[in-house]
């Protein structure tokens, strides 16, 4: 499994299979802080990854990979729940509670995203 295949998922809006990839990453990666980078070029991917990846390491109380600190964020905001699209106050919470590792990329979710993978 790779951080590449997670962001993926979450580009896609693949609730389902974002959790299950989740779970599968994070017992083979147990040391966030060694994980390595994606391997895609791609911007939003890279910034996606980057920002999930800061989220595991900083609910595990480990350190971000160093690999992180060089990537940017999004120019637009990207809601990772597909249905925050269509419904205003969901929009409104993910933009009020988002965990700040995403929150500083511009993306956005709930406050308990990916908790209960």
């Amino acid at each position: 499994m790779t951080i590449d295949e997670l962001a993926q998922a979450a580009i896609a809006s693949d609730a389902l299979r974002l959790r299950q990839f989740t779970q599968d990453w994070l017992r083979e990666h147990p040391c966030i802080t060694d994980s390595p980078a994606p391997a895609s070029q791609d911007p939003t991917t890279r910034i996606i990854a980057a920002a999930l990846v800061e989220l595991f390491a900083q609910r595990s109380g480990q350190a971000s990979p160093t690999w992180t600190e060089s990537i940017g964020s999004l120019r637009e905001p990207l809601f990772l729940l597909k249905s925050a699209s269509t419904m205003p106050r969901l929009r409104q919470l993910c933009q009020a509670e988002s965990p700040q590792p995403l929150r500083r990329r511009n993306l956005f979710a709930p406050a308990n995203f990916l908790e209960f993978a």
